[in-house]
């Protein structure tokens, strides 16, 4: 009874049924709704202390939310008790986010010139890759597998012709931080022992759905196609194939049940942009808006859900909802 393993065991347990009936980042963000209040008020005193304005604060916004992913990825993680060594590929996903995050800040940095180096900058530097290094210490090539990607993505983006475009690019990386964290929920504390509430699967649910919206508002073209008969019946029947994907996946949690519905769903809002006589594209941006603070809710960042709430006050009014409910 007094076994150690049955202890541990009966203590990790009780924590997985309390994180089970209290999602931890659900709870923060209705406690923190004030404070997002707050930001949404005096946005306009806050984006003129930080210098921004509606030319560059997307760009501005994209940069600081792929930095921080980074570092959070990098410091969030940690319980390599469970990456079950032999079978997970967690480290792989982790290092694409890392590559990715660096590639992005990288290239939108390629035009300013490098701080001239002296022992100060050289200690940063060594932390940085100390502190990469010792966030995948599970194996003997993990260290070598971040800091490779960490520097990987800052040499070719310092090197690119051109920036990562700012939306598709976090987009990207946000997808693959909720991959990584619906893998093995476990590791981000999002979870325990791997299992997932509804308030879990829901909220991955809806961040995933409208980064699909941003990226079919914004890159697909209102054409006025598809006869509106024909519309009809496809639209109804992807709902339904939609609808199924999100059901099964609630109950699989799994990661390509999670995918194959996020497709679905692109392919339904491209299909009703496509047959919409026009669209209002800052609907994309402002969906866009959207993905950061669903994404800053999820990873328990309250600034990234600020940057979120910055971007979407400084865009200009529009009908979000009825192009909500057009490409529902």
């Amino acid at each position: 009874m007094l076994n150690d393993v049955v202890i541990v065991e009966s203590a990790i347990s009780a924590f997985n049924n309390a994180a089970l009936m209290g999602p931890a980042f659900l709870w923060w963000a209705v406690l923190a709704l004030p404070l997002f209040v707050v930001v949404f008020w005096c946005r306009d005193a806050i984006v003129a202390r930080l210098g921004w304005n509606d030319k560059n604060i997307l760009k501005n916004v994209s940069m600081w939310t792929a930095g921080l992913t980074g570092v959070w990825i990098v410091l969030f993680g940690g319980n390599y008790a469970v990456l079950r060594d032999s079978l997970s590929v967690l480290p792989m996903v982790i290092a694409t986010i890392v590559f990715l995050a660096s590639l992005f800040v990288s290239s939108h940095l390629r035009t300013r010139p490098l701080p001239r180096m002296n022992r100060w900058w050289w200690l940063c530097v060594l932390g940085v890759i100390a502190i990469v290094a010792l966030s995948d210490v599970h194996v003997w090539w993990g260290p070598l597998l971040q800091v490779g990607a960490l520097m990987l993505g800052g040499v070719l983006g310092r090197y690119a012709k051109a920036e990562m475009r700012p939306v598709a690019g976090i987009i990207l990386i946000v997808l693959m931080t909720a991959v990584a964290i619906l893998m093995q929920p476990e590791f981000f504390r999002f979870g325990q022992l791997g299992n997932l509430m509804l308030g879990h699967v829901v909220a991955v649910l809806v961040l995933g759905v409208v980064a699909m919206m941003s990226i079919a508002v914004l890159n697909i073209n209102a054409r006025g196609k598809i006869k509106h008969g024909v519309f009809i019946k496809l639209k109804w029947l992807m709902r339904v194939m939609c609808a199924f994907g999100m059901v099964l996946f609630v109950i699989t949690e799994a990661v390509p049940v999670f995918l194959g519905t996020l497709a679905l769903a692109f392919v339904m809002f491209a299909m009703s942009v496509w047959h919409a006589q026009k669209f209002d594209v800052v609907s994309g941006y402002k969906m866009f808006a959207l993905v950061l603070m669903c994404f800053g809710v999820i990873t328990v960042m309250p600034v990234i859900v600020g940057l979120g709430i910055l971007y979407w006050g400084i865009l200009p009014q529009n009908k979000i909802w009825r192009d909500f409910k057009a490409l529902l």
